[in-house]
This record gives C-alpha cells, structure tokens and sequence, in this order.
C-alpha cells in the first residue's frame, strides 16, 4: 500500500496544489501511532542476546550503508534514506527519517522502491535458505514483508524481534537530527511504545489500520513533489547500494545470532 501511494503520488505530480504542509502532518501522525505496535515488555521477552543482535544488526547495517553510498559516489540524502529504511522499518523508517535530513524529493520516491524491491527479494530468499524466525526478523526490511516471509509457529517471535529494529527508529532519527534537537513527534512515538501495554487490542487494530492510512497519505504527497526524469538521472549505482545493504543486513543478522 505504501509504496502503490509514492507511485500514484508521483503520477498525478504537477496536476495538484503543493500538499507539503499537510504531507508533514501526516507524517508525524503516522510515526506516533506507530508506536503502539510496540510493546516494552514484548521487547524484553525476547532476552540480552538477541536484543543485542538487533542493537548490533540495525546499527552495522545503518553505518555499513553509509560507507557503501559514500563509496558509490550517491547523494548523502538518498544513502542516509536508504541506510534508514533497510536497517529499521522500510518505507515508515524512510518516512520519518526524510524530514530531519537534507534530500530532494526523487532521493525519497527511488529509497522506497528499493526498499520494496530488495525487501520483496529477502521474503522470498530466507524462506528458502530455512532462516529461522529470529534471523527472518533481524533480515526482512518491512514489517508486513516479516509477517509473510516468517516460518510456521514463528511469526510472533519474528514480529516480535522486528519490532525490535522499530524501536531504534526514535534514538536514529533523533540523532539524525543533530542540533535541531528531538522532533516532537519522536516524543510521542516514545510516548505511544510506553502505553501500548495498556490499550486493548481493539483499539490498537484500528490504530495500526489508522498507521498504514495515514503513512500512506503522507507518502502520497511526498511522490506528487516527485519529477521521474529527475529519478532517472540517478542511474544504476543506487541499485547496487540496495543490493550491497540487504547483503549485509541478512548477513550481519545470521553471525549476530551466532555469536550470541
């Protein structure tokens, strides 16, 4: 759904008013309820060793990602876009992250295809390789993309440790940041993660359908500032950093939880 919304975004670009103001709103609207899909407690559960491998695993691949752009000649914005999105969250992690970094809007729409790509292309290859639910947690670059790629009786503990990589959404981007200094809606995504416990799954069902909706409008008007000659001009290199980053993100992954 997200990324069917920047390419509808991006067809219909030229052909409505400047939604940025409202893009914005929904952004931020969008990361806070995401935040009810964590749970601490859940986090916990999963023990020291493996929240260290997501720890380890979110933070090798986000550096990692960085080195590969900068070595490939890419534009910062558009390696930090896709150093976000393939070590915490796809799509939700690029969204939040584009509004704390300088970027042009092309740099967003070709972050969120590669992610969707290269993200589709670890749901199928894990399964296929026999990867445990942790390691398909630690590996799948969506949230939606873990829940379909993880193997049978264990979705909750691949859920569960994703949402891990979710919950370093809030120190990367405030770090992101930098002088600018915590963005508000970081304060509720937090906030949002501390009472998610306490909601009844009731509400927190329409929250999540709420989560995709409103991310889905925001990246809308994020693909209407799109212009796909300008997308073009980037070439190929940014396929080969997607490439170079699921590597090391599965792979990081896999020896983490080895070595824990």
């Amino acid at each position: 759904m997200l990324i069917a919304a920047v390419v509808l975004g991006v067809l219909v670009g030229g052909r409505v008013p400047d939604l940025s103001t409202w893009t914005r709103r929904l952004l931020r609207a969008g990361v806070v309820l995401l935040g009810l899909q964590l749970s601490v407690p859940l986090l916990l559960s999963l023990g020291p060793g493996v929240l260290v491998a997501v720890v380890v695993t979110v933070g090798v691949t986000f550096l990692g990602t960085l080195w590969l752009g900068a070595r490939l000649g890419l534009p910062r914005g558009l390696t930090v876009l896709v150093a976000s999105g393939f070590s915490i969250c796809g799509a939700s992690a690029i969204a939040a992250v584009e509004g704390v970094v300088e970027r042009e809007d092309e740099h967003v729409a070709a972050s969120i295809a590669l992610v969707t790509l290269y993200g589709s292309l670890a749901m199928v290859a894990l399964p296929l390789l026999g990867a445990s639910a942790q390691w398909t947690g630690l590996s799948v670059h969506e949230v939606a993309q873990v829940a379909a790629a993880a193997p049978a009786g264990g979705l909750a503990t691949a859920m569960a440790v994703k949402l891990g990589r979710v919950a370093l959404l809030a120190p990367i981007v405030a770090g992101l940041g930098g002088r600018r200094g915590v963005p508000v809606f970081l304060l509720g995504f937090a906030a949002a993660a501390l009472v998610a416990p306490l909601v009844p799954e009731p509400v927190l069902g329409v929250a999540r359908t709420a989560t995709t909706v409103l991310l889905a409008a925001a990246l809308f008007g994020l693909g209407t500032a799109v212009r796909p000659r300008a997308l073009l001009r980037l070439g190929p290199r940014p396929l080969v950093l997607g490439l170079l980053s699921t590597l090391l993100v599965c792979g990081t992954g896999y020896l983490s939880l080895r070595l824990v």
